[in-house]
């Protein structure tokens, strides 16, 4: 078992790496096994553990001290040298730090929480239905119902002309 230095990895079927190892050793176009349901491409300079046994070499794992966040006992995290990563904290919190965060579902996305809160903007392209009436609007059949909406007058008792504010 060795601890080389990663030159590169070469994406494919069957992911490749080239590194260093120990004094004028080199490690070039073998396999890079990593573990189901994950897969990552280390920068040059990060380190490996490679296995040599005759000609059979592979490199088994992966580690990049120049990126890595710091966590605390029992906690787990995955991050990259842009500074994005996903940790799993103390506490039952998961932090999730990027510039931009897209989340693809082909059916839905649903949040069993009790409060959903931002710090920005909520934009939508189609339409927002508020349930908690019980009446199931959207928020432009709502718009159009007070823009259009009227009171009887006090004074009078005839209805009051529609708002002179859109919503």
């Amino acid at each position: 078992m060795i601890r080389g230095r990663i030159l590169a990895v070469v994406e494919g079927v069957i992911k490749r790496f080239s590194a260093t190892g120990r004094a004028k050793e080199t490690f070039a176009d073998r396999e890079y096994f990593q573990h189901y349901g994950f897969t990552s491409r280390p920068l040059a300079g990060a380190e490996g553990i490679i296995i040599n046994k005759g000609n059979h070499i592979i490199m088994v794992a992966s580690d990049d001290r120049r990126y890595r966040i710091a966590i605390e006992s029992g906690e787990v995290a995955i991050y990259t040298d842009e500074g994005d990563h996903v940790h799993l904290k103390r506490g039952r919190v998961v932090e999730v730090v990027t510039d931009t965060l897209l989340v693809k579902a082909w059916v839905k996305v649903s949040f069993e929480t009790p409060l959903v809160e931002t710090t920005g903007q909520i934009q939508a392209v189609g339409q927002i239905t508020d349930l908690r009436s019980g009446t199931g609007k959207s928020m432009s059949q709502m718009r159009s119902t007070y823009n259009l909406h009227t009171h009887p007058e006090n004074d009078t008792g005839g209805p009051t002309d529609a708002p002179n504010q859109e919503m």
